[in-house]
Order: structure tokens, then C-alpha cells, then sequence
């Protein structure tokens, strides 16, 4: 093809696409109008007497309509009571996290006696200022009463004259206990040199973060002290809760966390407290930064994880942390420069570890979980591999929506036939063959996903694949550039996208291994609407996941090929996961991000159960895929708390 040809169709495309554009925008404009005139008559009702006197009316309606919606969402009267009864059982569940999971004196007893392989003291750094009084008496209670004793707390005071009465409850309760160590400093110097200040009062070769109005669990450094010891940890940090008034009881919020997730970390500082790491990790760099005050645990944590050769996670609720007024538990905006803080320390850490971050932006879940950006080397050619039998109406939406909405140019589909009966599927492959970058092949045989896409693989021209069903409809116009800055990455295996039902609910948004009936493998947040944050802001940043679906998933061929491509022993299920536990075994790691979104057009009822033949290969596939893995079923996923039910996909509890 000459340049004149390429022109023309890239011309032709252009106006295409602005026709489009002209099209949307009267749409929108027209939608605008219609908006703020209905918003008017909208006004008027509502400030009419009849409005209002037919209030209880309306209150009665609604109640009726959302029980009809319930009846229908969860298959009629026994679906309601058993969602009901589960709803029930997960607040009944949360009381075992709080003072309940305090050990018995028999308990106490034994942790107490416990001889551990290692000589380690705790160095428990609290800076306070102006600590109300029941808040500071109860933080050093809960470390007084930890069944681990080898521990020294550090106590920096910067609070001013009217709070003189924090030094002299330390100082009181440092007289009758040697391990409190209390100095007043002569000013307020912010959290991040307070802390410093703690430092160096410090003895201990373990050093632990706590807050000044918050609780220990009384086994946390017990916890901790079985992990480095058995684990040789020299970073650890557990889960958590946020509590209300004065009781552990009253919580707000439970964050169970996933393992060591590098991704999570840059986008999120899920692991906050309770974070306790060898002193050796401060060799070579501070502990906090005054730089990055309001933010300076996720630039400390994100620089010593950096450093640490074995970051643990203990799967327990260990730290408790109160939310009251003025707290950044309770509102982020009462501490607004944490956000930009944040935001500096994620991209001064990308830069020092040469991580090609463009850009840090706030997402709509939290203002510090963040959407990061970045570079993409070159313009590397993708391979997108699309199986194929009839459903000409599937494919050509799908070819479309790749066409039209797509802003990455340098790309090749590969269709892979396979056993097409319909004439018209053939005359569309023509019409596409018309395309200089749409290649159509055949692959001949029974049907066999692993084969019929190892077969596409082996006839692309490109660097990178995205491996693509056929009723699959792009959302996101950047989807190819969302999903290559990471598959660039050297570390990077997989990469999957978020995909919706055509009822914008949600259908992929990352796999966890054992989830689900059969305890092979199943989707998370599945069928939650597509407005959802997910779990503790899940849906909205991009994270490390054990596996992806294969109905739109990225990978560097190299990679691809590396590890065999998919397993043609698994024909039709749980080939992608077995894909990404090789990948995970190779040392890489699988990445979901919510930014490169599409419509998947697989029918929610529509699997392995609608008949007998399909429902004895799915089990054997997945007998097959078990006795395969079954080390990694039996260690759990790594990114999936132990706290969480396997027979939900929406984070419940056990």
C-alpha cells in the first residue's frame, strides 16, 4: 500500500469518526435542555401543597417497590429472607474481631510463656499532641497488656501548655513502669520529626508505628514476634479495624488486606497500621520525612518495602483505629494536605526506582487512592486475537467498537475460525479481509479455546497480544493504552480489564483462586452494579490479582510464549487461570485495572449448567485444574484475605 492509500483511509476514518462526534454532541446538547427543563417542572412539583401532603403515600409506594425489586433480585420470597438472614450473619460475624478475639487468661498464659527462637525488642513509636486524656491512658493500657513483654514505648511530646497535663501522665505511668520512655520536646516540630524524635529514644532491633489515639490488640506483638520468627520477616503489618465512641465493638470500618502487593501499594496505602519492621531497614534512608507530612506512613512504607527481602502480612485484626472528629479515619478533608502529600510521595518513589510514572491523579473512590499513568515505550505493534464461530452480529460489533473507538493505531486482529456454518459470517469475513491489518485464519478440529488462540498466537506479527472474545464491545477508547503500560513492565504477566454485563453490572473485575461453589476459581464484585467502588475502593485502582480472564487479557508474546501459551488440556475452562498461575510461577505478577473497561456480552445464565455433556466437562476440567494447583488452593490466594467467605464474591465474611 503507497501513502496515498494509507491517507485516504485514514481520512476516511477521521471524518468517520467526526461525524460521530457531531452526532454526540447534539445528542448531549439536546439531552442538556431537556435536562434542566424537566429539572424546572421537577422544582415546581415539589413545592406544590399536593406534593406534600401525599408524602406518606409515597414513603408507603417506595417501600413496596423495593421489596418487589428484592423479591425479583434475589429469586422471590426465600431469596430475600436468605439474603436477609446473610446480612444477619455478617454483623453477628464482625463481633468476633473485636474484644471477643481478646485471648482468655488461659491464653494470655500460655502466649506469655511462649520461648521464641529470636532476642527481639519492640520499639513502639508514639508521637503525641495534645492526646485527650481517656485516649492516651487507653493507647498505653493496650500496650501494657500485650502478652509479648519485651517492648519499649516511646513517647515524643509536642503538645503546647494547655495540654501540659499529657507529660505528666506519662511521666506518672513512666515512674511505675520502666519500658515507657517520655520526652517533652520544646516545640511542636510535626508528626513526621515527633516521630524522628521517638527514634531516637529507641533501643529495640524491631521498630513498630502506633498512633496516639489508637489500640493494640493485646496478642499484636505476639503476632508479630510468630512471623518474624518463623517467617525470618523483617516487614510486617496486619489488618485492621476503624471504631467509633468508646467501644472497639462499634466499628466503622473492617480493612482485611491482601499479601504483599506491590501495585495496590502505589495506588492505595492499604497497609497503614500496624506496621512493624527491623531497624536495618533505616541503614540507608529515614524513617519519616517532614516533606511528606499527613502522608509520611505510605513515603515510609513505600520506600522500606522497597528495601525489605520478606514482607509478611498477618491476616488478624491487631490494631484499632479511632475515629473521631478531626481524625483523617474519620474525614480526610480535615487533613487536605495529606492528599498532595501523598500524591508527591508515590511519584518521588516511582522516580527514585526508576518507574516510568507519568501521572498521579485522585480517583472518584477516595482522594488518596490513586490512578497512576504511565509511560509507554515506543509503538509497539498488538496482536489481537479474536476465536471465532458464526455470531456474525457478535463479532462485527466487536470489530467495530476495536475500529472506531480505538485511539492505539499500530494493531493487527487476528480472527481465528473455527467451524462456521452460517454463509454470512463468511461473506463478513471478506469484508474485512478488505482491511490491511484484519487477517482471518482457520483453525480446523473440535472446539478447543487453548488450541484455537495458541493457534492465532503463533501467526502474530505483534510484540504484545490481547487475547479477545468475540462479544466483547470496547468502552474505554485508551483500553489498548491502559493495558500495554503494563504489560511493558518487566515484572508484568497478564493484564486484564474491567468488563460489564450489557445490565452494567459487573461480570470481570479480577480472579481469586477457590472462589465459588466448585472452589476452583471465580470472579470478584461479580454482578455488583457498575457504579460500585468495590471493596474498600477496589473497583477504582489498579491492583494485583492472582488471575484475569482470558476474555480480554494482554501479555507480552515473549511472555505468552515463555510458558507454553495456554494448557490445550483445558479446552474450555479455567485455561486463562491456569495461564496466570504459570505466570505467577515464572515470578510474575497479573494486573486487573478498572481503566481499560468493555461490554461483555456473555449471558449472565448462560454457563456450564444447562446441560448434562457441558456440566460433566466443566467438573472435569476443574477436577483436573485442582489436582494441577493444588498447593496453591490449598495455600489460598495470596491476594484475598482468609477473613473472606469463598462462597461470595462480594468480600463477606467467613
Amino acid at each position: 500500500m503507497d501513502y496515498k492509500e494509507l491517507y485516504e483511509q485514514e481520512q476516511k476514518k477521521y471524518e468517520e469518526l467526526m461525524h460521530r462526534y457531531e452526532e454526540l454532541d447534539i445528542k448531549y446538547e439536546n439531552a442538556l435542555s431537556d435536562a434542566e427543563f424537566a429539572k424546572a417542572n421537577l422544582a415546581k412539583i415539589k413545592n406544590s401543597p399536593a406534593w406534600k401532603m401525599t408524602k406518606p403515600l409515597r414513603v408507603v409506594y417506595f417501600f413496596f417497590k423495593r421489596m418487589k425489586t428484592a423479591y425479583v433480585m434475589y429469586g422471590g420470597i426465600i431469596g430475600v429472607m436468605k439474603k436477609i438472614a446473610h446480612k444477619m450473619h455478617q454483623k453477628k460475624v464482625q463481633k468476633d474481631y473485636g474484644s471477643k478475639s481478646y485471648p482468655t487468661e488461659q491464653e494470655r498464659k500460655q502466649q506469655e510463656a511462649v520461648k521464641f527462637s529470636k532476642d527481639i525488642t519492640f520499639s513502639i513509636l508514639v508521637p503525641l499532641y495534645n492526646t485527650p486524656e481517656k485516649f492516651l491512658r487507653e493507647m498505653i493500657a493496650s500496650v501494657q497488656e500485650q502478652t509479648y513483654q519485651k517492648w519499649e514505648l516511646c513517647l515524643a511530646d509536642g503538645s503546647d501548655n494547655e495540654h501540659d497535663y499529657v507529660g505528666k501522665i506519662c511521666k506518672e505511668l513512666a515512674e511505675k513502669d520502666k519500658r515507657i520512655k517520655y520526652q517533652k520536646l520544646e516545640k511542636n516540630l510535626g508528626i513526621s520529626e515527633n516521630t524522628n524524635e521517638c527514634l531516637k529514644m529507641a533501643t529495640g532491633n524491631f521498630i513498630a508505628l502506633f498512633d496516639h489515639d489508637d489500640l493494640l490488640h493485646p496478642c499484636a506483638l505476639y503476632e508479630n514476634m510468630k512471623v518474624i520468627c518463623e517467617g525470618n520477616a523483617d516487614y510486617v503489618y496486619t489488618d485492621e479495624v476503624t471504631f467509633y465512641g468508646d467501644s472497639i465493638d462499634n466499628m466503622a470500618t473492617m480493612h482485611f488486606k491482601p499479601d504483599f502487593s506491590p501495585d495496590n501499594l502505589l495506588a492505595n496505602n492499604y497497609i497503614c497500621h500496624f506496621s512493624v519492621f527491623d531497624r536495618k531497614l533505616l541503614e540507608q534512608t529515614e524513617l519519616f520525612r517532614s516533606a511528606y507530612d499527613g502522608s509520611q506512613d505510605h513515603d515510609m512504607i513505600l520506600r522500606l518495602t522497597g528495601v525489605a527481602k520478606n514482607v509478611k502480612h498477618i491476616p488478624k485484626v491487631l490494631y484499632y483505629w479511632r475515629s473521631h472528629a478531626g481524625s483523617v479515619a474519620d474525614n480526610i478533608d480535615a487533613k487536605t494536605y495529606a492528599i498532595d502529600a501523598a500524591k508527591r510521595a508515590v511519584r518521588d518513589y516511582c522516580k527514585d526506582k526508576g518507574i516510568p510514572v507519568k501521572a498521579v491523579e485522585s480517583t472518584k473512590a477516595f482522594p488518596t487512592i490513586f490512578r497512576l499513568s504511565y509511560e509507554i515505550t515506543g509503538n509497539p505493534m498488538i496482536s489481537i486475537v479474536i476465536p471465532n464461530k458464526n455470531h456474525r452480529e457478535d463479532l462485527e460489533k466487536c470489530i467495530e467498537s476495536i475500529r472506531m473507538k480505538s485511539t492505539y493505531t499500530n494493531y493487527e486482529i487476528i480472527i481465528v475460525e473455527n467451524n462456521s456454518t452460517e454463509e454470512s459470517i463468511f461473506a463478513y469475513y471478506k469484508e474485512l479481509e478488505q482491511q490491511d491489518n484484519i487477517r482471518v485464519i482457520t483453525y480446523q478440529g473440535e472446539f478447543n479455546y487453548s488450541k484455537i488462540n495458541n493457534t492465532g498466537v503463533k501467526e502474530a506479527k505483534g510484540e504484545y497480544l490481547i487475547l479477545l472474545n468475540n462479544d466483547i464491545k470496547i468502552i474505554s477508547p485508551n483500553w489498548m493504552e491502559e493495558m500495554l503500560m503494563h504489560a511493558q513492565r518487566t515484572e508484568v504477566g497478564a493484564v486484564g480489564a474491567k468488563l460489564f454485563y450489557p445490565d452494567n453490572t459487573i461480570q470481570h473485575a479480577g480472579i481469586v483462586l477457590g472462589l465459588g461453589a466448585h472452589r476452583s476459581a471465580g470472579h470478584t464484585h461479580y454482578g455488583m452494579p457498575k457504579e460500585n467502588l468495590g471493596y474498600m475502593g477496589r473497583l477504582c485502582y489498579t491492583q494485583n490479582v492472582t488471575a484475569v480472564t482470558g476474555a480480554c487479557l494482554m501479555v507480552k508474546k515473549s511472555v505468552y510464549e515463555e510458558v507454553g501459551g495456554l494448557d490445550e488440556n483445558f479446552r474450555v475452562a479455567l485455561n486463562d487461570v491456569d495461564f496466570c498461575l504459570k505466570l505467577r510461577q515464572k515470578g510474575y505478577l497479573n494486573i486487573f485495572t478498572p481503566f481499560a473497561e468493555a461490554f461483555h456480552f456473555e449471558s449472565k445464565s448462560r454457563g456450564f449448567e444447562d446441560s448434562k455433556a457441558k456440566r460433566e466437562r466443566y467438573m472435569e476440567e476443574c477436577d483436573n485444574f485442582k489436582q494441577k494447583w493444588s498447593k496453591e488452593l490449598e495455600a489460598g490466594d495470596p491476594y484475598y484475605n482468609p477473613n473472606f467467605s469463598l462462597d461470595y464474591s462480594d468480600y463477606s465474611l467467613r
